[in-house]
């Protein structure tokens, strides 16, 4: 099976390992992966800031770049969520109407394309910590992940995965709270860092990278040694 690869600006710009780990990943499942050179952003960053036309430009240019048979895969809750959910508000009954359900149909994020699509539990992952998995919005109700990436981690030999307690509260990442209402935003956010803290872990795990870096901005401010990993660089940990 060949896959298609969708990376988010975040990961993109920030954190280019995440992406080569993803790759490591759906090849030692069995995939080949193809990473569309040209492809730029799935246009959430601007829909949730409400700019539509150039949320649509970039939707458009989405959804014609991957205009195949292949599954998409993306290291991204948000990202999936946009293009599942968001885009028949843009693009149902368009000009572009059959080849959105196409894209809508085919995405996945990683965790869900290997526990639901490839049937994998297991990649032979080794990391010797004591970590919490972090839920997020876009994952738990737009997208329905949850026990995906926990099956996954599971069987990571070495980790000791806790659970934290309100865990479905929402660490104030989300759209552009931290822009408009800052206060509002670090708040949560160190709502959610109290609730990692008394966890005792060593490294945060999650499967969107915006959440992730929002609470280690409050980790750092508290001089905390807490690490943050995505999901990907930990599948692809020990071998």
């Amino acid at each position: 099976m060949i896959v298609d690869i969708f990376i988010p600006c975040f990961i993109d710009q920030l954190y280019p390992q995440t992406a080569f780990n993803i790759v490591k990943i759906l090849e030692r499942v069995g995939c080949g992966v193809n990473y569309p050179v040209d492809q730029t952003c799935c246009g959430h960053s601007v829909f949730i800031q409400g700019d539509w036309d150039a949320c649509k430009f970039a939707g458009e240019k989405f959804i014609l770049e991957l205009q195949n048979e292949r599954y998409i895969v993306s290291p991204s809750a948000s990202c999936t969520a946009m293009v599942k959910n968001f885009y028949p508000e843009m693009f149902h009954n368009s000009s572009l109407h059959n080849e959105y359900k196409s894209v809508q149909k085919k995405i996945y994020e990683l965790s869900d394309f290997l526990i639901s699509v490839m049937n994998v539990t297991s990649i032979g992952a080794q990391l010797n910590a004591r970590a919490v998995f972090m839920d997020t919005c876009h994952s738990m109700r737009e997208c329905s992940i949850q026990n995906q990436p926990r099956e996954l981690l599971k069987n990571v030999k070495g980790l000791e995965l806790v659970e934290m307690e309100k865990q479905d509260v929402c660490c104030g990442f989300g759209g552009h709270l931290g822009d408009k209402f800052g206060h509002i935003a670090e708040a949560m956010a160190k709502d959610k860092v109290e609730a990692i803290v008394q966890c005792n872990p060593e490294i945060i795990i999650g499967i969107d990278m915006g959440c992730l870096v929002h609470v280690q901005k409050i980790l750092r401010e508290q001089n905390s040694d807490i690490k943050i990993m995505h999901l990907a660089d930990v599948l692809a940990s020990g071998w």
